[in-house]
């Protein structure tokens, strides 16, 4: 199907001014490729034209093979000397190459809810059945809240259509900063490091949100028995060993006999509430400090659940869900922020 920004002579770029028709087109288009983190609304800013950027990069340089696995078909097959750099900007050229990806089966579109407002509620609904888990749902609510906001799919607002599945979208190669190295996608984040999807991908793990939300389980399972009081520097977590020690992993502070074990774990985070202070010591046993990043400005963190006295390790199993380092304490403090409040689905 032609595109409607596919016209002799025409050149989409950023611009200010009202919302642009094919501007929303382009990001409708853009969004189903997977290179528009979110919104539809006829704005070509900044986030519009870093996403052709990245578009750009791929038809130049986008390879089949992943860390994870393959693509279905290597992007820059799709080139074919129509793209020289990546320049943000769009052209006849380059919307010839978007119809030419939109119409090949190799290339799934995102999927997205004609109700996200109630697809967003089911998914959450669903994940609330969830039976057996290995981890505290608690956490792994906290955890999703964070990641999406609980939401599976975008909801629009006004002058904004989006609806399309939620995307999270990593940018970590310095010597190419308009590559995008990651996507996570729905309530789970589901993380793929190749692009793009397979078919099957989509049909799974992007349109079943139980299932998607698994990985979110198996991904705090493994940091909680792989990276919490290891042996190594790298299967350790620094805060526990400050905190609690080497001992043996505390699943919960009730034995596996009560009923509260590992589902009581919001009125265990409301005993005891500290205030995390600009400049505060990330753990007793380092002089490093809080510090604002890219990724989190805040300094400040009030009435957080003392993780040395949760009595039990999934706070910092939490963290190193997030990896190691500043950004991971702020990861920590926000999701043990979002056990005190009430969250979408019973814990």
């Amino acid at each position: 199907m032609r595109r409607p920004y596919r016209q002799p002579g025409l050149v989409l770029r950023p611009r200010s001014g009202p919302p642009d028709p094919l501007a929303r087109a382009l990001q409708e288009d853009l969004r189903a490729l997977g290179y528009l983190r979110s919104g539809i609304d006829g704005r070509f800013g900044g986030g519009t034209s870093s996403a052709v950027r990245a578009l750009q990069l791929d038809l130049l340089t986008g390879g089949q093979h992943g860390r994870d696995g393959d693509a279905p078909v290597a992007l820059r097959t799709f080139n074919r000397g129509r793209v020289v750099a990546p320049t943000g900007v769009v052209d006849e050229r380059l919307a010839g190459c978007i119809e030419d990806l939109l119409g090949d089966h190799r290339v799934p579109a995102l999927p997205r809810s004609a109700d996200p407002a109630e697809a967003n509620r089911e998914a959450l609904a669903q994940i609330q059945r969830l039976v057996g888990l290995p981890v505290p749902r608690a956490f792994l609510v906290a955890i999703l809240l964070q990641e999406s906001g609980g939401w599976h799919y975008r909801q629009p607002g006004p002058g904004d259509r989006d609806n399309f599945i939620v995307v999270g979208l990593d940018r970590n190669d310095a010597g190419r900063p308009d590559r995008i190295t990651s996507r996570g996608y729905g309530i789970g984040q589901f993380t793929l490091f190749h692009h793009p999807p397979t078919p099957n991908e989509v049909a799974t793990v992007m349109v079943d949100p139980p299932r998607n939300a698994q990985r979110a389980v198996g991904e705090l399972r493994n940091k909680y028995e792989m990276f919490v009081a290891g042996a190594t520097p790298g299967g350790r977590a620094d805060d526990r060993i400050a905190e609690i020690g080497t001992g043996p992993l505390r699943p919960c502070r009730y034995p596996s006999t009560d009923p509260r074990f590992m589902t009581d774990c919001t009125r265990c985070a409301m005993e005891h509430l500290v205030d995390i202070a600009p400049g505060s010591r990330l753990n007793p046993a380092t002089a490093d400090t809080l510090q604002p990043t890219q990724y989190h400005p805040e300094t400040r963190y009030a009435r957080v659940p003392d993780r040395a006295k949760l009595g039990c390790d999934w706070p910092y199993a939490v963290r190193r869900y997030n990896g190691s380092g500043v950004n991971s304490y702020h990861y920590q403090y926000q999701v043990l922020q979002r056990l005190t409040t009430r969250p979408p689905i019973s814990a």
